[in-house]
């Protein structure tokens, strides 16, 4: 679906759920959401991201390294609410540990920022991000996302700060 340098990005599938469950089972991985997700969390969260493909065309994609086909991560495009009004178009990530700090997130959250601006037409996206999760930010602003304000968002019985990063896309040229 959307090919860079390094990776592909490409619809999720069930036989993607052992990769999933490395990401989404790990404690370290996961310390921004808490704590990690159970089995049925992880195919719950699966099950979301097919629905998502046939509602929207879009959801988290799998992110599988060209060189030898290990899904590494996922990042993609979903709506997201801010506060109780407001639905935005979100670029999402979250990638395995092991593959932490090689420059693959900013690789795929710059490729899910560009497909939203060329295939969707969208004006902004957003990354919303938990204000303890500083890898993240980063990946945000080196994405030329800006922050924009903050807000307050429970999750799984829980009070969690978050960041909301965003960039519009630039005018084109006439």
């Amino acid at each position: 679906m959307i090919e860079t340098k390094r990776l592909l990005l490409r619809e999720m599938n069930q036989e993607d759920y052992p990769s999933l469950a490395a990401i989404l089972q790990d404690e370290q991985t996961m310390y921004a959401y808490e704590t990690p997700f159970s089995a049925e969390e992880t195919q719950a969260w699966l099950d979301r991201n097919l629905a998502r493909y046939k509602e929207d065309g879009f959801g988290l994609w799998a992110v599988i390294l060209k060189d030898d086909g290990t899904m590494i991560g996922q990042a993609g495009l979903t709506w997201q609410s801010i506060g109780e009004s407001s639905k935005v178009l979100e670029v999402g990530y979250l990638f395995n540990r092991s593959y932490w700090g090689k420059g693959y997130a900013i690789e795929a959250a710059r490729a899910c920022k560009k497909y939203a601006f060329a295939k969707l037409n969208s004006s902004e996206v957003y990354s919303i991000i938990r204000d303890s999760n500083v890898s993240s930010m980063n990946v945000a602003i080196r994405n030329g996302m800006l922050a924009r304000g903050s807000f307050i968002k429970r999750y799984r019985g829980m009070d969690m700060p978050h960041l909301i990063f965003s960039a519009k896309r630039k005018p084109s040229i006439k």
